[in-house]
C-alpha cells in the first residue's frame, strides 16, 4: 500500500511541475527554467540531507546517485525543450511512459511481481496514455518535439529507477539531492557565469512552485519505491493524466471521451492494485 500511496503522491507533485514548467519554459526558455528550478530545489534538498541524511553513501551507491541526478536533469532539459516545440497534451503522455521504462528495468533486474499486479500496472499505463491524450490539435507537434519527449522518457525512467535503488539503501533525503546538485553544477552555474540566466520575472512563482514540487515528488516516490520500484514508478506516471485534469480546471481545456475513459480505467486499475497489494 505504501508503494501505491508514494507513487500517487509523486504523480500529483509531478503534475504540478508539468503545468507550471510548461508556462515558465514558454516565458523564459527551457534552460533558464531548468536552471531556476534546480536552484530552488537545492535548498530543501540540502536541508533534508543535513537534518535526516544519516550515513553517507559508499561504493556503488555513488553510481546510483549519479545516475539518479543525471537522468532527472537530462530528462527535464529534454521535456522542457519539447514543450516549447510541441503541445503539452502530446508531450506529457509520451514522457509519462517513464514509469513503464523504470518498471521494465526493475523487472529485468530481478524484481518479482504477480500476474495480477502486472496486468494492473499495464492497465494503468494504458489509462495514462488515454487520459493524457491531446484534447485537440491546433497545430502539428514537430517530430523534434516527439523525439525529445521519447528521449526524456528514457532518461527519466533510468533516473527514477536509480532513485528507487538509492531510497532502498540510503535515507530518503539522499534521493532528493542528486538531481538538484547535478542541475545546479551543470546548468545553473554555467548560465550564471555566462550571464545567460535571465531573471524569472513574471515566471518567479512558477519556477518556485516547480522547484519545490519536484523535491516533494521525488520524496514521495522514494518512500513508495522502498516497497516496490515497479509499482511506485508506474503510478507516478499518472502525472500526465492529472496534468490533463489540471489544465481543464485551470484553463478550461476540454476533456475528450477518450480522456475520460482513460481516467476511469486508471481508477479501476488503482483499485485492483490496492486490493492485490493489501
Amino acid at each position: 500500500m505504501i508503494a501505491i500511496l508514494g507513487g500517487l503522491g509523486a504523480a500529483l507533485a509531478f503534475a504540478v511541475t508539468t503545468l507550471c514548467s510548461a508556462r515558465a519554459s514558454r516565458s523564459i526558455g527551457a534552460l533558464a527554467t531548468l536552471g531556476w528550478v534546480m536552484l530552488v530545489g537545492l535548498v530543501p534538498a540540502v536541508v533534508a540531507v543535513l537534518a535526516w541524511g544519516g550515513d553517507a553513501p559508499q561504493g556503488s551507491q555513488f553510481g546510483w546517485l549519479a545516475l539518479s541526478g543525471l537522468g532527472n536533469v537530462v530528462g527535464l532539459a529534454l521535456v522542457y525543450a519539447a514543450m516549447r516545440r510541441g503541445q503539452v497534451g502530446v508531450v506529457a503522455p509520451i514522457t509519462s511512459t517513464e514509469g513503464a521504462v523504470a518498471a521494465v528495468i526493475a523487472i529485468a533486474l530481478g524484481e518479482e511481481i504477480s500476474t495480477g499486479v502486472g496486468v494492473s500496472l499495464a492497465a494503468v499505463v494504458v489509462g495514462v496514455a488515454l487520459a493524457a491524450a491531446a484534447p485537440g490539435v491546433e497545430g502539428k507537434t514537430s517530430p523534434v518535439a516527439v523525439a525529445l519527449a521519447c528521449s526524456a522518457a528514457v532518461a527519466f525512467g533510468a533516473g527514477i529507477y536509480a532513485t528507487g535503488r538509492v531510497s532502498q539503501e540510503l535515507s530518503i533525503a539522499w534521493a532528493m539531492l542528486p538531481a538538484r546538485a547535478v542541475g545546479v553544477v551543470l546548468v545553473t552555474l554555467p548560465l550564471l557565469a555566462t550571464r545567460r540566466l535571465p531573471r524569472p520575472g513574471q515566471a518567479t512563482k512558477l519556477v518556485v512552485v516547480t522547484g519545490l514540487a519536484e523535491v516533494a515528488g521525488f520524496a514521495s516516490y522514494a518512500v513508495g519505491a522502498r516497497h516496490g520500484i515497479a509499482i511506485a514508478a508506474v503510478l507516478a506516471s499518472q502525472f500526465a493524466a492529472l496534468a490533463a485534469l489540471g489544465a481543464y480546471l485551470l484553463w478550461r481545456e476540454r476533456l475528450t471521451r477518450i480522456q475520460i475513459a482513460g481516467i476511469v480505467l486508471i481508477a479501476v486499475a488503482v483499485a485492483a492494485l490496492s486490493a492485490l497489494r493489501a
